[in-house]
Parts: structure tokens; sequence; C-alpha cells
């Protein structure tokens, strides 16, 4: 498989562009929103039987796991653009909430402790 490399504004332009010369337009955001928790019940379910008590049905495999992941980042990228937001910036403002908040929480929790 190639290896593509590509930015978050890479992937925000290019979900951009296939849905404004593939897809016709966005979906509004309450659909989107919707394809997006129909889309993480798909990979919930496949997580279920590969790392849970079910077993796969006939037809599901452990291999449809990252095709459910690229249509999850898909929608999502789409709700980010319509919404006007950048991946950059969003992550880079988690990154730093999280550091704020947790920087010796998980350190300190004695569950995620080596044996």
């Amino acid at each position: 498989m190639e290896e593509n490399n590509l930015t978050l504004d890479e992937l925000q332009s290019k979900v951009d562009h296939w849905i404004k010369t593939i897809g016709v337009r966005y979906f509004s955001e309450m659909t989107n929103l919707a394809v997006l928790m129909e889309e993480v019940g798909e990979l919930a379910r496949l997580m279920a039987r590969k790392y849970g008590d079910q077993s796969f049905k006939a037809g599901e495999s452990e291999k449809q796991i990252p095709k459910e992941i690229g249509d999850i980042l898909f929608v999502l990228t789409c709700l980010t653009n319509q919404m006007g937001y950048s991946f950059n910036q969003i992550i880079t403002a988690t990154l730093e909430k999280n550091t704020k908040r947790d920087l010796d929480r998980h350190k300190n929790n004695t569950k995620l402790q080596s044996d």
C-alpha cells in the first residue's frame, strides 16, 4: 500500500474537493452527525467481535476495521469543514487542555503502572 502522509490541512482540503466534485455538496450537519454515529456503531460492532466476547458473523471480518475508521475520519472531516473549523487548531487546543489537566494524573494512576 502506498504511503500517503497527508497533513491535517491537506486532509481537509482533499475531502472538501471530493465533496464538491463527486459528492455534489455536503449533507446537512445533522445528517452528517447521524452518519458519524452510524459509522462509529459499525466500528463498535467490529471491535466487540475482535476484542470483546462476541464472534464475527458471516461476512464480517476484522479486516473491515480500517474501512470503518476511514469512514469515521471522512465524515468527521466533513463536519469539521462545513462548520469552518481547522483540525490543526482543534488538536492543538485539545492537547494543551489535556496536558494542563492530566500532567501528573496518568503518571500517578496505579491502574496504569506496569507490573
